[in-house]
């Protein structure tokens, strides 16, 4: 069960996005009332994809959407948002009750389309991840970088979480205190330390909603921003990555060498963030990890992953496991809602 990054909103028009993850084939529209639906990929008549076909008639006049439903473009079986069949084209009969595929929850959020992920087919436990400061007019929203797909296991993602030790070797910014904390389906970070190229102090509050949606807020000085980090599982073994970041703005009305700014700025976090896709690419993986005394939240961090991927009856018992406040022993101790408060003040 997990939330998923799909297409940025704006990419969704009036014709249906093909798309696969989680070893699935899915198919993206935007419904006439504005309404995202995202259903299995395949027609169950004869298997044709419902959304990736491009030469058809039907879909060279853009007819496939009709009201929130969709057609084959094969056979014309018109699918409703609920994934039923309620239209066959020369049939004398009723559609048959039967003739149904899945339709998953989704939701638009942060400019993105989210999906809901469950194998066992449950609704939601939890909401996509709120951030006030996208929504804020004295912040400057980035467009999402896309990144392509990396062949690494997202756990292996994840673990960047509890890896202080390659702050300093890997992105040259070694923290003074570092802090991981677990909360049910949330896993944070607190970190900082002082760099010596802005003469301040950098300081981040990175938290996960689920397994794929990070977000990470950053403070340098009195500059403030945050990063977002999307992560999807494609097949077992790769992921699909986007990036992006939304940063303050001196006033309400940016101008364009504010704007021009900001893309500066999420080229720089890009680059940051390029540091590990260089590792990750070349890395064999780490099935376990040959940690260190000082290292144990790896383990954590990686009994924390553990609920997505067991039936979620589960979910509660590696949750209890881990739940609380865990520090590293040769690093302080801050307490993160007292940086929370800070970068907030």
């Amino acid at each position: 069960m997990v939330h998923g990054r799909r297409p940025e909103a704006s990419e969704l028009g009036s014709r249906p996005i093909a798309l696969r993850f989680f070893g699935k084939d899915f198919a993206l529209y935007r419904g006439e009332s504005g309404k995202v639906v995202l259903l299995d990929g395949h027609c169950l008549h004869m298997g044709a994809h419902l959304a990736s076909g491009k030469a058809s008639s039907i879909v060279a006049a853009n007819q496939q959407i009709e009201g929130d439903s969709i057609r084959c473009p094969y056979h014309a079986w018109r699918y409703d948002a609920n994934g039923q069949v309620d239209h066959i084209p020369n049939s004398t009969g009723p559609c048959p009750k039967g003739a149904k595929i899945t339709s998953y929850p989704v939701a638009e959020a942060l400019g993105a389309i989210m999906m809901w992920h469950d194998p066992e087919g449950g609704p939601p436990d939890y909401p996509p991840p709120d951030l006030p400061e996208w929504d804020n007019p004295r912040w400057i929203n980035g467009v999402y970088d896309h990144l392509g797909v990396l062949q690494i296991h997202p756990q292996e993602i994840l673990d960047n979480m509890a890896d202080s030790n390659h702050l300093g070797p890997t992105h040259g910014v070694p923290p003074e205190y570092f802090s991981n904390r677990y909360e049910g389906h949330l896993y944070f970070q607190t970190q900082g330390g002082f760099r010596k190229e802005y003469n301040a102090y950098l300081r981040t509050y990175t938290w996960y909603t689920g397994p794929g949606l990070l977000m990470s807020r950053m403070r340098i000085g009195d500059a403030k921003s945050v990063e977002l980090i999307f992560h999807t599982p494609v097949e077992n073994g790769s992921v699909r990555v986007w990036n992006n970041v939304t940063m303050m703005n001196a006033t309400d009305t940016p101008t364009d060498a504010d704007r021009l700014m900001q893309k500066q700025y999420q080229q720089a976090v890009l680059d940051a963030f390029s540091q590990d896709f260089d590792i990750w690419s070349a890395k064999k993986p780490a099935i376990t990890i040959k940690a260190m005394p000082g290292e144990k939240n790896f383990a954590l961090g990686r009994t924390w992953y553990r609920q997505f991927y067991n039936p979620r009856a589960m979910a509660l018992e590696y949750q209890e496991k881990v739940n609380g406040e865990h520090y590293v022993p040769h690093m302080a101790q801050p307490e993160p809602s007292s940086y929370l408060i800070d970068y907030l003040a």
